[in-house]
């Protein structure tokens, strides 16, 4: 009786080129994730302590391009965008860096901060800003003075840092309102420290 070969037998050459064509494929679609989809930020400076720490990394959504006010985002700011006073939109030269700020207005909403009391308005309403655990906004960097309330560009947003004190943000002459298009994507997760892992913001 003849023997008939059993395809179901492998030889262990088969089962490494599977296993490394496996390897290969789910890293290629994981560099493609981190890519396209998301990505690890490290967070510098201290404009957003104690929300986010010098030294902290974050997971960025990077197909999330529409934001709403309290998110939290990384820009790029190679362009600054002020006023000026007929009301007319500026360009200049931003800080040529990545930030990480939250969102205060969008596009259409009227930003008003009394720099007394330290209180931020947005279409009239004050802001209850829980987040901020280092100081109201005391300190007006430049960017509208003497402007305020101002009312933001359609596809440009008003962003600050959590640490007011500190913070280079659309109060600054460099930064000013940020074009949407400018946005790299919306913070969702803090990955690292462990020990603090957990919603962005």
């Amino acid at each position: 009786m003849t023997d008939v070969p059993d395809s179901r037998k492998r030889s262990p050459r088969s089962g490494f080129a599977d296993l490394a064509e496996t390897l290969v494929i789910t890293l290629f679609v994981v560099s493609l994730i981190f890519t396209y989809v998301v990505r690890i930020f490290t967070v510098s400076g201290g404009s957003m302590e104690s929300t986010l720490m010098p030294g902290d990394k974050v997971l960025v959504n990077l197909l999330d391009k529409v934001q709403d006010t309290g998110d939290i985002v990384v820009i790029d700011a190679k362009d600054s965008f002020t006023l000026a006073d007929d009301g007319s939109l500026v360009k200049g030269e931003g800080v040529d860096t990545i930030l990480i700020k939250r969102v205060i207005a969008t596009g259409g909403q009227t930003v008003d901060i009394d720099f007394v009391s330290g209180a931020v308005t947005v279409d009239g309403k004050k802001l209850h800003e829980d987040y901020l655990r280092l100081g109201l906004t005391h300190i007006d960097r430049g960017s509208f003075t003497g402007q305020y309330p101002v009312t933001v560009p359609e596809g440009y947003l008003f962003v600050m840092g959590d640490h007011r004190s500190v913070s280079r943000d659309s109060r600054s002459p460099e930064i000013g309102f940020v074009p949407v298009g400018s946005v790299i994507g919306t913070a969702v997760l803090k990955v690292y420290p462990l020990s603090s892992f957990g919603k962005a913001g």
